[in-house]
């Protein structure tokens, strides 16, 4: 709202300031103090609200250390972030942007579903919360809205960098300077890091049986984006296992990609960094800040001990909201890396859990690899306290984000 305030205030009164509200830069930092101040001021109050209302977590015995003193801690925390980052959003962003809607909507949709979840767990007293299939319908429709957006929207496109020979002959014939950019077009163009020509085009997976099967490329990249979504966000909810452990890695992981949207939808340093230039998705980078200052904000509360837990309300909104953005700015290939707590996560309750029905089936008895999964539940029972866990964590959350970074360079 602001911004088309000051742009309205600029270009008839020439208001002085109000072109600052053209930066994106600007706009940004704006919306991180924002989302901070609204998350610490005003998230005191959230959990105590949560606390009359008794939304108070109800813990599952586990034999870990510290777990009993957890019971009776408000959750549904998530509230603080989704209403500390979309409240600086609707001030200071474009909100006709179509990659500002949809991240709006990723945020509204899954913190419904997360709040029926955690709603149903402790109002309800049902342990098992929102049955599981109805967790993976509300994640798969989630995709396909954002499958569906990105494939058919006429403003997500993409700018290819001309051939520097097409350049210099049109420079040639026109004796004028010509844009080093072809006009924007629709492409299912994504990048892979590490390499030199670090393009691939999903249609590619289904133009080999025929050239004209391009038309049908939706058929592949609805799916994957289906599929990225739904790992995401169940990641996202299980590394949410002690305190502040979930909100402080996708701080780290969060910050991260606002680097990356900012360089996307810049079309000097995108051109400086051969990175692919996304029209628009600059404009990614308040609701990335904003978010970012959500999750440090709520980390006031959430580290130990904890004040408040976020519950499925945040899990869930966290992990589709990192989703939607990678896939957004061409970046989902770079997710095992970025998200690489995450994935170790994810991948410690599947090791798990594979090996424990294999060695059942085969021996009778089930056997486990870890102590307990996830993978931060076995450092926990070898008796490392969870603060340091965390701080661990963090550390390599920290390393895994600079390797993304770097690969915008290094092919």
């Amino acid at each position: 709202m602001l911004y088309y305030l000051f742009e309205y205030l600029e270009s008839e009164y020439q208001f002085p300031g109000a072109t600052l509200f053209q930066f994106i830069t600007f706009r940004a930092a704006i919306a991180i103090i924002l989302s901070l101040l609204i998350s610490t001021i005003y998230g005191k109050r959230i959990i105590g609200f949560l606390r009359q209302k008794q939304m108070g977590e109800s813990i599952r015995e586990l034999g870990l250390q510290g777990q009993a003193e957890k019971a009776g801690t408000p959750t549904m925390g998530g509230i603080i972030i989704i209403l500390a980052t979309l409240v600086p959003v609707l001030f200071v962003a474009k909100l006709d942007n179509i990659y500002v809607i949809l991240l709006i909507i990723t945020t509204l949709w899954m913190g419904v579903i997360g709040f029926t979840d955690d709603y149903l767990k402790i109002k309800k007293k049902d342990k098992e919360g929102l049955a599981g299939r109805f967790k993976i319908i509300g994640q798969v429709g989630l995709g396909l809205i954002v499958g569906c957006t990105m494939y058919f929207h006429s403003d997500i496109t993409i700018k290819e960098e001309k051939v520097k020979s097409d350049v210099e002959q049109l420079s040639a014939v026109e004796g004028e300077k010509v844009s080093d950019f072809n006009p924007a077009i629709k492409s299912t163009k994504t990048t892979i890091p590490f390499f030199k020509n670090n393009e691939f085009e999903y249609s590619s997976l289904i133009t080999w049986i025929s050239p004209e099967m391009a038309k049908y490329s939706w058929l592949v990249f609805i799916p994957i984006v289906i599929f990225i979504v739904t790992a995401v966000s169940n990641g996202a909810n299980l590394t949410d296992g002690i305190d502040g452990l979930a909100a402080g890695s996708s701080a780290i992981i969060v910050l991260t990609l606002a680097l990356f949207a900012w360089v996307s939808g810049n079309i000097i340093f995108s051109d400086y960094l051969n990175v692919m230039y996304i029209p628009n998705s600059g404009e990614m980078t308040i609701f990335i800040a904003a978010f970012a200052g959500a999750l440090v904000g709520f980390l006031w509360y959430n580290t130990y001990p904890a004040q408040v837990f976020m519950g499925d309300t945040g899990s869930l909104t966290i992990g589709g909201i990192i989703a939607v953005i990678a896939i957004a700015i061409r970046k989902e290939f770079l997710i095992p890396i970025l998200c690489g707590i995450f994935f170790i996560e994810t991948l410690s309750v599947m090791i798990q859990v594979s090996w424990f029905k294999y060695t059942r089936k085969k021996y009778g008895e089930g056997r486990r690899v870890f102590l307990m999964s996830p993978l931060h539940h076995h450092y926990q029972k070898k008796g490392i306290h969870e603060s340091k866990i965390v701080a661990r964590f963090w550390i390599v959350g920290i390393f895994m984000a600079i390797i993304a970074v770097i690969t915008l360079k290094v092919r």
